[in-house]
């Protein structure tokens, strides 16, 4: 996908009578090859959901960003090239037709409300998990779509930031707390837990728009 001056590679899977699209914002250190979501990203597709899993960041970016880490916490980029991949869906002829929603983790979860904020028509639905949403700082209070955020109930620090951008976001919400799970869900079960309910959330809300 050409974002810009970058071209991000993606996988994209569509599964046959796909009824939606979900896009995959990666947090800080992963890309497209996450094992966590691409759990998700199956269990998406077993419910006739298609999804893009991109990589953010260029090779050279991930690299920058390993010594320095000023990439990952570049909010205003990673939420500009999540808006340039949905702009790049949407033109799709096979895609264009799919009501489209976003799946945020960690710092990809605020790209992906500033994604929402800046596609109001494009994003019918924000899933974060684990993630960082109060980095989204402008966007929130523009978020129109029905946004859930799932926190581990051991990920203490997480959970108040998630609350913080909860009060801030004036729509459709809720926020899940999966008992006895921490940051990256690594607990027997507990990302099947996140799968579950990011599929139940999109269903809903994409085949409303649908």
């Amino acid at each position: 996908v050409r974002t810009g001056e970058a071209t991000l590679p993606g996988l994209l899977a569509v599964p046959e009578g796909a009824r939606g699209l979900v896009v995959f914002a990666h947090g800080s250190g992963s890309g497209r090859f996450s094992p966590r979501n691409a759990l998700v990203a199956c269990a998406l597709n077993d419910a006739a959901l298609a999804t893009l899993l991109m990589d953010l960041l260029t090779p050279s970016e991930e690299d920058l960003d390993l010594r320095t880490r000023q990439l990952r916490f570049d909010i205003g980029l990673l939420g500009e090239r999540v808006t340039l991949t949905l702009d790049w869906a949407a033109a799709q002829e096979e895609l264009s037709r799919l009501p489209m929603g976003v799946f945020g983790a960690s710092t990809g979860a605020a790209a992906a409300l500033v994604a929402g904020a800046e596609r109001p028509s494009l994003v019918r639905a924000v899933v974060s998990r684990g993630g960082r949403p109060d980095l989204a700082g402008w966007a929130l209070p523009k978020v129109e779509a029905p946004t859930l955020l799932i926190v581990g109930e051991l990920d203490t620090p997480v959970i108040a930031l998630n609350r913080e951008a909860y009060e801030r976001m004036p729509g459709v919400k809720r926020m899940e707390i999966v008992p006895g799970a921490t940051h990256l869900f690594e607990e027997p079960g507990k990302l099947e837990v996140v799968a579950e309910l990011a599929r139940d959330w999109f269903e809903r809300h994409l085949s409303r728009a649908g």
